[in-house]
């Protein structure tokens, strides 16, 4: 059973859009990160940490932003254990309503000796100067002693009961490499907090890696042990094999209230929306049989399963899916479905859109009703997406064409409209219909970006299905996402590769770095 005092709230820090973010393929734009950054504080966590604003300008600016919009829960700046580092954190969190300075060093043998070259004694006293300058600026620092399940328990134990004493109001024990399973990890927290001077005045975290597929049941063992909060991401995404997973984390405890007598702030009712629309703009698919929210996690296809269910829920379902915003309510909607029942389907999704973004939104279902007879729920989130989303346009689709065959090779003809209201035709030939359109687009432009990934799928089965493509494009050493859907698939190409392009035009044009 749990140590300590019963029904516990255990706080969830959130770093999708950070560790999250670092993870090869999930990089988003800055509309992208204030789109989760606003589902996550709907969600319900506590802390979002948005970034690592002194990696570069262009994570200084998407942290200032998220900071002035977020007002319902803490939100985090990363820092190394150095001034420019700090200061570049007061600049990009002295909007927010909560800012949380959060500091790391090293605490590893094999860390301090071979990447940051210094001995534990320095490594103790950067930490504890580096509280102490944050400690200036911002009332909520968060200390992280890097690798601490391979540093030494007493090491540990002594930097935190010193960054307590300096004024860290949170202190944080990560497996960063995934190394730990879940007895010895629990057993480590125990022991940090009874030997840690002063652990009764901070909040004790933990931040689990996914290398052994442990990250999960890790940070779980962790609250048996004491353990205050849990860092995790929106379905685990993260460097290497990711981090531990938000939903997991959440439903673990409290399904499994009875056993933990805790709890967590979460509106679990919103959890699958915000996995679709992470999934959605990272272009990461969530797999099916993931625990959750992947699609198979409420499909029940033997028999003997179906007719348990049927007779009584509780024979193979341990929660709902309405529990975590997965409705059963399956209404058709179709071309004679009105606005009313449109709005309705949104909620029940959990997706939000009002205003133009609405009127938007349900102009695009209308048109989408009239090619397919129904439109299902995905159909719903990808329109949605695309406009709540979506960077100005430079460059409006306004007309395409391709001729191709086996005998004939490929070309691709399409006309673009500047948003100076200018509009410009090109045709080019190429290796396939997708490849001559993309050259067309690049000569138009006047850039060649290199087109890292392009990936596409169905939304839903059948035939009508909308195709999504998502690609990922490259231009001086920086990188853009695009997503595109259409009931064809070449069509849903050419919004992908634009919706990069633009983002990409935005950027450069408004001086993001």
């Amino acid at each position: 059973m749990p140590d300590g005092p019963q029904n516990r709230i255990i706080r969830i820090f959130d770093t999708t859009l950070r560790d999250g973010e670092q993870a090869p393929g999930c990089s988003m734009n800055l509309q992208e990160k204030i789109e989760v950054a606003k589902r996550l504080e709907k969600l319900g966590v506590d802390v979002m940490e948005a970034g690592f604003p002194a990696s570069s300008p262009g994570d200084l600016a998407s942290v200032k932003a998220i900071a002035g919009i977020v007002k319902d829960c803490a939100v985090a700046g990363l820092c190394r254990s150095l001034e420019k580092d700090i200061d570049a954190g007061k600049e990009a969190l002295a909007g927010a309503a909560f800012p949380r300075i959060h500091i790391f060093l090293a605490t590893s043998p094999i860390h301090m000796e071979h990447k940051l070259k210094m001995t534990p004694e320095q490594v103790f006293e950067q930490a504890v100067s580096s509280v102490r300058y944050a400690k200036k600026f911002c009332s909520d620092v968060e200390f992280s002693a890097e690798d601490a399940f391979r540093s030494d328990p007493d090491f540990v134990c002594r930097i935190f009961g010193a960054a307590i004493k300096a004024g860290a109001l949170t202190v944080n024990f990560p497996d960063t490499v995934g190394y730990a399973v879940p007895d010895e990890f629990a057993a480590r927290i125990r022991y940090i907090k009874e030997h840690t001077p002063c652990i009764e005045k901070a909040v004790l975290s933990v931040h689990c890696h996914n290398d052994l597929g442990l990250a999960v049941a890790n940070s779980i063992a962790a609250v048996t042990a004491g353990a205050d909060q849990v860092e995790c991401t929106i379905n685990g995404i993260g460097e290497r094999a990711g981090n531990a997973s938000l939903e997991e984390v959440v439903m673990g405890i409290r399904v499994r209230k009875d056993y933990f007598a805790a709890d967590t702030r979460i509106d679990s009712t919103q959890i699958y929306a915000t996995s679709r629309l992470v999934s959605q703009v990272t272009g990461v698919k969530v797999q099916p049989n993931k625990a959750v929210v992947g699609d198979n996690a409420f499909a029940h296809e033997a028999g003997i399963h179906q007719h348990g269910v049927l007779v009584k829920r509780e024979t193979y379902e341990i929660m709902t899916p309405e529990s975590v915003g997965i409705p059963r309510n399956r209404m058709v909607i179709g071309k004679h479905s009105g606005r009313h029942a449109f709005e309705d389907r949104l909620k029940d999704l959990g997706l939000q859109a009002d205003g133009e973004t609405l009127e938007l939104v349900f102009a695009q279902f209308k048109d989408l009703a009239d090619k397919k007879k129904v439109v299902s729920d995905r159909d719903i989130e990808a329109l949605v997406m695309g406009v709540a989303a979506a960077v100005p346009e430079t460059w409006k689709l306004d007309h395409w064409a391709v001729n191709t065959g086996s005998a004939l090779g490929a070309s691709g003809t399409i006309r673009l409209q500047h948003r100076d209201g200018r509009s410009k035709k090109l045709v080019s030939m190429g290796d396939g219909p997708i490849d001559s359109i993309f050259r067309a687009i690049n000569s138009i432009i006047g850039k060649d970006p290199e087109l890292e990934l392009y990936e596409i799928g169905a939304i839903t089965g059948g035939s009508s299905s909308q195709g999504e493509t998502m690609v990922k494009i490259a231009w001086d050493g920086r990188h853009w996402n695009g997503r595109g859907v259409s009931t064809d698939v070449i069509e849903s190409s050419i919004k992908a590769y634009l919706s990069a392009i633009n983002s990409m035009e935005w950027e450069l044009a408004a001086g993001l770095p």
